[in-house]
């Protein structure tokens, strides 16, 4: 048994391809093996990998009909046979003494994954940038170098980042989680890490940042298109999946309102000639919303998208009550800071400074 399999689904990233690969086999943990699913890529992605392949026996080179990174995981976890697991992007790089730092750590606290940090790269501008979605320093504050459980997060496992590439797991863990990657969604992330959270006993935090992510306009997350119309299903398979281990009752009021942040979220990401399939969809969801309790649970905001998407005939209607809602909050607010004592406004400005 290798110490590591690395999953890379490609799809029509031969501009980086071997240099994120690179990265991999150069590790200085050399026991492992690279599972390359190419989903029908339409560049010559699938000739690099072969032509890599040949030249390093460590890397096995599977190819599929266009199905999506989902399908494209999905597919090289079947043929996995390391003891840990390690998902990987085919346009991003890893540090090369990653794996090392991540197995040992693993060794070390007998663990089901461990969770780390990663850095952004623009390839616009070459600059790297940190986040705090990446950065999820409220959980290096609650774990301080200890091994916890899902459950002593509490609140706190929205916190985490759903992305696999910060995660490395056992193998046997997972699989005994039966947990997938969601088929034809370009948010396939989100199903499998809370299917893996909920089973999750023994998880660490590793404060170092071992990933960078190439940032681009060609990302299927960043495109705008139809596909984020998915974000509905997904939110509503991540709320079943609440339910399925027990803990809707004790998330519903986060969950729920994290439910409208994230439609609306990608409602106003997509690109203008899709917003009004969006809207159409977005509304449906929410007129056929089951628990009596939702609306009631919402925060203003929150419950302002909700009402406005159920009671609007059409999505500038729906635009127009955002609108006007925004509107009177910067009204109340600045309505507010006139009311401000000149010297409390003083200080606010020399703060802000």
């Amino acid at each position: 048994m290798v110490k590591v399999s690395v999953i890379v689904p490609v799809y029509n990233a031969s501009d980086y391809l071997k240099e994120s690969l690179d990265c991999i086999l150069n590790q200085t943990l050399s026991d492992l093996e690279v599972i390359c699913v190419d989903d029908g890529s339409e560049d010559n992605s699938l000739d690099i990998l072969n032509q890599i392949a040949s030249d390093d026996d460590r890397v096995r080179v599977f190819s599929q009909s266009n199905q999506g990174g989902g399908a494209a995981r999905n597919n090289a976890l079947s043929y996995a046979t390391g003891k840990y697991l390690y998902f990987m992007d085919a346009d991003d790089e890893i540090k090369k003494d990653a794996f090392a730092r991540l197995y040992d750590v693993c060794e070390e606290n007998d663990l089901d994954f461990v969770i780390f940090k990663a850095v952004n790269y623009a390839e616009d501008t070459g600059e790297y940038f940190e986040t705090p979605y990446y950065n999820m320093d409220k959980i290096r504050d609650f774990a301080r170098g200890k091994v916890f459980s899902y459950d002593d997060l509490g609140e706190l496992i929205f916190n985490i980042s759903v992305t696999p590439w910060c995660k490395f797991y056992n193998r046997q863990f997972v699989s005994k989680t039966g947990a997938r990657f969601l088929e034809g969604s370009i948010f396939h992330d989100n199903q499998f890490f809370w299917e893996v959270l909920f089973n999750a006993e023994r998880m660490y935090f590793l404060d170092e940042s071992l990933y960078i992510r190439r940032r681009h306009s060609a990302s299927s997350t960043g495109a705008g298109d139809l596909r984020y119309i998915n974000i509905i299903n997904v939110v509503n398979n991540i709320i079943k999946l609440f339910v399925k281990y027990g803990q809707l009752d004790k998330y519903k009021e986060i969950l729920y309102n994290k439910k409208v942040f994230w439609i609306h979220t990608r409602y106003l990401e997509i690109r203008d000639e899709f917003k009004d399939d969006f809207y159409r969809e977005m509304k449906l969801d929410f007129e056929n919303t089951e628990d009596a309790s939702f609306e009631g649970l919402l925060d203003d905001k929150n419950r302002t998208i909700f009402t406005g998407a159920v009671n609007s005939k059409t999505r500038k209607e729906f635009d127009l009550r955002l609108r006007n809602y925004e509107l009177t909050r910067e009204n109340i607010r600045l309505k507010n800071q006139k009311r401000l004592p000149n010297f409390i406004k003083y200080r606010i400005k020399k703060i802000l400074k």
